[in-house]
């Protein structure tokens, strides 16, 4: 019987140690996950004002897009979480919709090499960007469902390994990337 129980126990002690260390690599995972989207954030944000400055030299009037473009860029900077930058993404797509349509504007704007180049580098990142976030979610889905089901969340919560927050953009509208295509 004794050895029953202590069979038990080295059972639950393994399980334990198991457990532990495949919340701790999904915990680990979803940091890397978001330092990867945080890179492809960071190169997008380094691309958006050489984008305006081209549409600038064509479009001098447009003072107020390139305001609104400079203001979504400061706020998507200075978030933290994956809701805060949600949201201030999702603003910076719909205001970089708006900065392509003005460039729809002027022919000799869609025709500048510059231009053309910065469009497709933005169009890359923009699809980076959707991968990163994308991995990034199904490294939390994975985190958030071990910490949720029996008996994982009880080693979770022994150790206080909890839930991740999933990079989601909040309106319908914003889920899409903006159009870069002058064609």
């Amino acid at each position: 019987m004794s050895w029953i129980i202590l069979g038990v126990i080295v059972a639950a002690g393994l399980y334990a140690v198991s457990a532990y260390n495949k919340l701790v690599t999904l915990r680990n995972s979803g940091e890397n996950a978001w330092s990867d989207i945080d890179v492809q954030l960071k190169r997008r944000y380094e691309l958006i004002p050489n984008l305006v400055e081209t549409v600038k030299g064509y479009a001098q009037h447009e003072q107020g897009t390139f305001e609104k473009v400079t203001q979504a860029r400061s706020q998507a900077m200075q978030a933290t979480t994956p809701g805060e930058k949600g949201a201030a993404e999702g603003n910076l797509t719909q205001v970089l919709k708006s900065l392509f349509a003005v460039a729809e504007a002027y022919p000799e704007l869609k025709a500048n090499e510059n231009f053309l180049s910065l469009q497709g580098e933005l169009s890359g990142l923009e699809d980076a960007i959707q991968n990163a976030r994308r991995y990034y979610n199904a490294v939390v889905r994975d985190l958030n469902t071990s910490c949720d089901v029996f008996p994982s969340n009880i080693v979770a919560n022994l150790f206080s390994i909890g839930k991740k927050e999933y990079f989601e953009l909040d309106a319908e509208a914003e889920r899409t990337a903006p159009e870069v295509s002058f064609s």
